[in-house]
């Protein structure tokens, strides 16, 4: 069966900003909004229970993500700004919390998934008695926690309590943090990053290097001792009009495989083409490129075992900055024929579609 671990979406800053249920459809959602300033914001909700089913995605890496505040970049629809470290863990702890209430109110919907005991058994289930196409029996999608930017980690004395309430990867960058340098705000890790990563590993922390600058992500790749990914990101090469620091360039991605890293790519038009927008809109995207980009790191690689998938979905875009082929991330599998077209293999297919992620959190998960 192919099915999906999805390595990145915002569940839980879509829910403390906007309200959104997910453990209902994406079009339920998308009906509810309408008429509201939401859509015109982040765009139409590409994300909901019946459809991550449909997709078959069995696993999520859900966000703990707060939003610097920077100026003339705060939008009154987003209440998880932070000026202050101290503002920043307060709104990461309760995102953490929110997706500990999901699972706890919706279990049908949602299971969170923090050892390998868990994650066994959630993934039997799924194997066992995988959803029917019909929409009868339905699963709970596994939810594995994600901070993206540690600034709401206080002190490296916390990160033990941030472990024991089941966060799982940390990546210490969003923009530039006082770990180290970001999107936009370039820089090598701080003394302060070079410590948190210490820490990191002594825990057994997953490190993610999306966002974080070259020269940080270089660091980071030659002295952590844990597992390291790239839950969102695309190889900068290939996309059209690109400039900036957040997706990698060619001696950054050989470097990544040189420590085993799996990096998830991301079907965002932005990073599939950069000026889409005005070369001839969402009609001139199509998951072939996605699948171009997946190809490009495979031929790096030298296999197909350090690519995987992650999203962003609802990551402050939505429909209209998806690949034309997507309506929803039930429709995540039309990725699959366009990888066939270019002669990878059954197993190939599986390993990109979650092979891959699978064996980080078989790896890195507690017992």
């Amino acid at each position: 069966m192919n099915w999906f671990i999805d390595a990145h979406e915002d569940l839980a800053w879509n829910m403390a900003c906007f309200g959104r249920d997910y453990s209902r459809s994406a079009f339920q959602t998308r009906r509810t909004e309408q008429g509201t300033l939401i859509p015109a914001y982040t765009g139409d909700t590409m994300l909901g229970w019946p459809e991550y089913n449909q997709a078959k995605v069995a696993l999520i890496f859900g966000t703990l993500f707060v939003t610097p505040a920077r100026p003339g970049r705060i939008d009154p629809l987003d209440t998880q700004y932070y000026a202050s470290p101290a503002e920043a863990n307060r709104l990461a702890w309760n995102q953490l919390g929110s997706y500990r209430r999901l699972c706890e109110q919706k279990p049908h919907a949602f299971r969170l998934i923090g050892t390998q005991t868990e994650l066994t058994l959630h993934l039997t289930n799924w194997l066992d008695n995988p959803p029917k196409e019909n929409g009868s029996g339905y699963l709970p999608v596994g939810l594995i926690p994600l901070m993206e930017g540690a600034e709401g980690i206080l002190s490296l004395d916390e990160l033990p309590r941030w472990w024991d309430a089941g966060l799982r990867i940390i990546g210490p960058a969003w923009a530039g943090t006082r770990f180290c340098g970001g999107t936009h705000e370039p820089g090598p890790l701080t003394t302060e990053g070079k410590a948190l990563l210490n820490a990191m590993a002594e825990l057994g922390f997953i490190l993610d290097l999306s966002h974080m600058d070259a020269a940080a992500a270089f660091q980071a790749l030659e002295s952590y001792e844990g597992i390291i990914i790239a839950s969102h990101a695309n190889a900068s090469r290939l996309v059209q009009a690109y400039s900036g620091n957040r997706l990698l360039d060619d001696d950054l991605i050989r470097a990544m495989f040189e420590r085993d890293v799996v990096i998830g790519t991301v079907p965002f038009n932005n990073f599939l083409k950069a000026d889409w927008g005005k070369s001839g809109g969402r009609q001139t995207i199509s998951l072939s490129m996605l699948a171009d980009q997946i190809d490009y790191l495979c031929q790096m690689a030298g296999d197909a075992a350090h690519v995987g998938i992650g999203t962003d979905f609802d990551g402050g875009f939505g429909l209209q900055s998806s690949p034309k082929e997507l309506d929803s991330i039930a429709d995540l599998p039309k990725l699959l024929p366009f990888l066939s077209a270019k002669g990878y293999a059954q197993s190939q297919l599986e390993a990109i579609a979650h092979g891959n992620f699978l064996r980080v959190l078989q790896s890195a998960l507690p017992r």
